[in-house]
């Protein structure tokens, strides 16, 4: 292949996602500060963290596609983090009962021995079913989400919390927009596809 691919996240959703692609890749930890900057929207700060986490492959590979990804989800015009425990995820999911949730989820791919990058930010709705309170309690127990952002697994159990979903790509919703980063990838010369042979 062209250029070997490098997945900036230690997340094992975010590589079960990656290998759909059936292509060889490395991964790594960025290890970045994600926390928000005074007066940045939620768009600012996944595009922002998911570039500072493809540039960081730069510490460990001196060639390569790195891939970089964020995700936030916002409800009200409020960023909302990942709930840590179950306290704040009950709380987080009480909010979002009867209501829509958006999640923006950020992508960089970023050429190591060129400096180029390419970004792009995804939108994704989530529309949750009124949830009763020991539905959400039970969930919680059953799941234990308290390191997502949103405080559900939409891969597992928290799919019985919704009632609609809508965006261009549900891959999103995990933590990885498979196919705007396919698009991506073809900008840097590597189609998917036609790259499956010379993998093997």
């Amino acid at each position: 292949m062209k250029h070997p691919l490098i997945l900036a996240s230690s997340s094992p959703f975010r590589q079960s996602l990656l290998q759909k692609f059936n292509l060889p890749f490395d991964t790594f930890s960025p290890d970045v500060d994600e926390s928000a900057l005074e007066a940045e929207t939620p768009t600012e700060l996944v595009k922002r963290l998911s570039e500072l986490k493809a540039s960081a492959a730069n510490k460990h590979f001196n060639k390569g596609l790195a891939i970089g990804s964020d995700q936030v989800a916002v409800f009200n015009n409020q960023i909302l983090g990942k709930p840590h425990n179950k306290q704040n995820a009950v709380k987080q999911l009480n909010l979002f009962s009867g209501n829509t949730v958006t999640f923006l989820t950020g992508l960089c791919v970023y050429d190591i021995v060129t400096g180029t990058r390419k970004t792009c930010v995804e939108p994704f709705n989530v529309s949750f079913k009124t949830l009763s309170d020991a539905q959400i309690s039970a969930y919680c127990d059953a799941e234990q989400p308290y390191n997502c952002a949103g405080s559900f697994k939409s891969e597992g159990l928290g799919i019985c919390l919704f009632e609609k979903l809508s965006g261009d790509d549900p891959n999103s919703l995990i933590g990885l927009p498979l196919i705007k980063l396919s698009q991506l990838l073809a900008e840097f010369g590597i189609d998917v596809l036609t790259a499956q042979t010379s993998s093997s």
